[in-house]
């Protein structure tokens, strides 16, 4: 019968003994909504992204016009209309679920350009 070397030391009381080295776990990447390159026509488009959210669906809208206090004003209309959480990230608007048909209706409303994009 072969015997088997358990490498990996848990512990010992012998002073000269190998210890291995603890693995370390690699950082997680930050998810980033950068999206594609959009041109600078003034009009807004609305994404559905599922991936690098477990499966979950988020609306994105990307290319708003104005700062960031005028885009964090837009988001907060949307949530309340819509009834759903979000976040200003990288200036892009997320909104949870797939909402695209009614943000682009309540955005003509506010007399904004806005387009289905991507697939």
């Amino acid at each position: 019968m072969p015997t088997i070397k358990n490498t990996r030391l848990v512990y010992s009381t012998d002073s000269d003994a190998e210890v291995e080295p603890r693995r370390r776990k690699k950082p997680k990447r930050p998810r980033t909504t950068s999206g594609p390159k959009l041109p600078d026509d003034g009009v807004i488009r609305v994404f559905l992204e599922r991936k690098g959210r477990k499966g979950k669906s988020v609306t994105v809208l990307r290319g708003l016009p104005g700062d960031a206090a005028a885009q964090k004003a837009l988001l907060k209309q949307l949530k309340s209309k819509l009834g759903a959480g979000g976040a200003l990230k990288e200036g892009a608007v997320e909104i949870q679920g797939d909402h695209r048909d009614r943000v682009i209706a309540i955005l003509e409303k506010l007399a904004y350009k806005a387009r289905k994009a991507g697939g």
